[in-house]
């Protein structure tokens, strides 16, 4: 962390100190879930799906997490698929949510955390905001690639059941 002078909200000179993204989005953690939740509950289809505070935002602190730590890492260092989020997928798909609530759910995670930047955005560098903005985008894209997946392996697996208890039926 640095200080930086930066002008207030009066117009005075301040020493503000400056800190990176991960440590704005670590810091407002909890903020930052509020700030989603509210998104959600706005929304008529996902609002549709009566869930308890801990089943609806119970995964988004590791979902979170791992944004931070990837934000945290080098340029030139691979980041790890996030299980969190895969498992958040089987979830979802246990809750009743469809593909397009789990995109939904994601875009509003990102507006969040977006929202969440510019809320603190006194404390950041200028120049760091759009590589980490760009991060923070792949990283919540490949987590929802990671719940797509899921989705589409218990479809595979509702198919295969069915196509078996079809061969069973017919050889009956």
């Amino acid at each position: 962390m640095s200080i930086n002078s930066a002008r207030g909200a009066e117009g005075n000179t301040a020493a503000v100190p400056i800190v990176s993204v991960a440590d704005i989005l670590e810091r407002d953690l909890d903020g930052l879930i509020q700030e989603w939740l509210t998104r959600v509950e706005k929304e008529p289809d996902l609002a549709a799906v009566i869930l308890s505070f801990e089943d609806r935002t119970g995964h988004l602190p590791q979902l979170i997490r791992d944004v931070i730590a990837r934000l945290r890492l080098d340029d030139e260092t691979k980041a790890e698929v996030s299980r969190a989020a895969a498992h958040h997928g089987d979830l979802r798909v246990q809750q009743g949510y469809t593909l397009a609530m789990a995109v939904e759910e994601s875009r509003l995670l990102q507006v969040s955390i977006f929202t969440t930047l510019h809320k603190s955005q006194s404390h950041l560098k200028f120049e760091t905001v759009l590589p980490a903005v760009v991060t923070i985008a792949d990283e919540v894209d490949a987590q929802l690639k990671q719940q797509i997946l899921r989705f589409m392996a218990s479809d595979s697996a509702k198919v295969a059941g069915t196509e078996k208890m079809a061969r069973v039926a017919k050889i009956s």
